[in-house]
């Protein structure tokens, strides 16, 4: 847990599919070794960015299992085994544990929401299992984990932190009183690392630009600070994971094959990001290539 805490810098790692439409294993090592080599501290498997929703909870764990064996030497493995099942969720943490992943992210139960009481029990039944940071984000949730329910299960021998993505004055709130935050809003980091104590990020742009947030954790940098915002405000255009994906595509970095309901930005998107994405200095982007791409060389697959 120590170690846990300690890492500044986790990526929000991209799942990549072949054209069958299949998770892309050789990619996908490539995308994580791209990682090691920019010194990142650790991986999330299959969140948000990751597309664990569209995975099968089969692929899912298979996925964690594959990471903690070719990468766990290299990285902390964060699985993302939360649902809004409890049965669900307890089943797959007990299976990433037992695939040997260091700790689990835990989203609270969303769409059908429950009570704090609920919520609360639920997370208890999670954390009892192994090592979990709690995953705070109520535009996609619909419900906002306050301090009425973190600061109490903060008492949980397994409960590591919080990815928070309400903003700063939250994270200060809590690094106040001694809860490990984790930033989910990248371009919100750098001052929430540096001016409000923040322990570091769980980021999107570090797919695409690694040793840039490296180095934006690492000290503060106001210059790269500004250099890199309209790249992140680009990657939010459309919900995540839309741009990452398309990012990748365009740098060459993954095949150009989408899991629906996502589709590739439009063409005028992708233009702005082309001129965004060649201002990365090509020793600091994840892959070789920059094509604007045209509408029909993206496949989709459902």
């Amino acid at each position: 847990m120590k170690q846990i805490k300690a890492a500044s810098l986790m990526t929000a790692i991209k799942t990549p599919f072949n054209r069958q439409g299949d998770i892309d294993f050789d990619t996908y090592d490539r995308l994580v070794e791209e990682q090691i080599k920019a010194g990142v501290d650790g991986i999330v498997v299959g969140g948000t960015t990751g597309e664990g929703h569209l995975l099968s909870w089969e692929e899912h764990l298979i996925l964690i299992a594959h990471s903690v064996h070719k990468h766990g030497k290299d990285l902390l493995i964060i699985g993302n085994t939360g649902s809004n099942n409890t049965r669900e969720a307890i089943k797959a943490t007990q299976h990433g544990f037992a695939a040997g992943m260091d700790a689990t992210l835990q989203i609270n139960p969303y769409y059908g929401r429950s009570s704090f009481a609920g919520v609360t029990e639920h997370f208890h039944k999670v954390l009892d299992i192994g090592p979990g940071i709690i995953y705070n984000v109520p535009g996609r949730t619909g419900q906002d984990l306050t301090p009425e329910l973190i600061e109490p299960l903060s008492k949980h021998n397994n409960f590591i932190g919080v990815k928070e993505c309400t903003g700063n004055a939250r994270i200060a709130y809590y690094e106040a009183r001694g809860i490990a935050c984790w930033s989910g809003n990248d371009d919100e980091a750098a001052a929430g690392r540096h001016q409000h104590g923040a322990h570091g990020v769980i980021s999107v742009t570090s797919n695409i630009a690694p040793k840039l947030m490296r180095q934006l954790m690492d000290a503060p940098n106001e210059s790269l600070q500004q250099n890199l915002l309209p790249l992140m405000q680009w990657l939010f255009c459309e919900p995540n994971p839309t741009a990452i994906n398309t990012a990748l595509m365009m740098t060459g970095a993954v095949a150009p094959v989408f899991r629906m309901p996502y589709k590739a930005l439009t063409l005028a998107q992708r233009q702005q990001g082309l001129a965004l994405l060649a201002q990365l200095p090509l020793d600091v982007r994840v892959g070789k290539k920059l094509n604007v791409m045209a509408d029909d060389e993206f496949q989709y697959c459902c």
